[in-house]
């Protein structure tokens, strides 16, 4: 079942999000089940909602992918996450004009 998963991880910087994102590839080599991952900053730090096909899959790509890149690069502090059922269908009909 498709999962919505939120994540509030304080004291990350774009920086470190950065250089998690090139260790860990995710754009190079999607993770199985990964639909949708939107990242951004607050003052406090990182931000991110995913769209994944199931919380397994989610927790696979952080057990085996992104961890072990977040402990290299010596990210402090652990993330609070919230993973919920994806109610309908992700809408996004201009997604391909959002790029950064």
């Amino acid at each position: 079942m498709p999962v919505v998963m939120y994540m509030e991880w304080d004291g990350v910087e774009p920086s470190q999000y950065d250089e998690a994102r090139n260790r860990v590839n995710w754009e190079g080599d999607p993770p199985p089940g990964a639909i949708l991952h939107v990242p951004w900053f607050v003052s406090g730090g990182l931000r991110v909602t995913d769209v994944w096909e199931s919380g397994e899959d989610f927790q696979r790509f952080v057990d085996q992918r992104l961890m072990p890149a977040v402990t290299e690069i010596g990210i402090e502090g652990q993330p609070r996450v919230d993973i919920q059922p994806l109610h309908s269908r992700v809408f996004a009909p201009a997604i391909e004009k959002v790029t950064a």
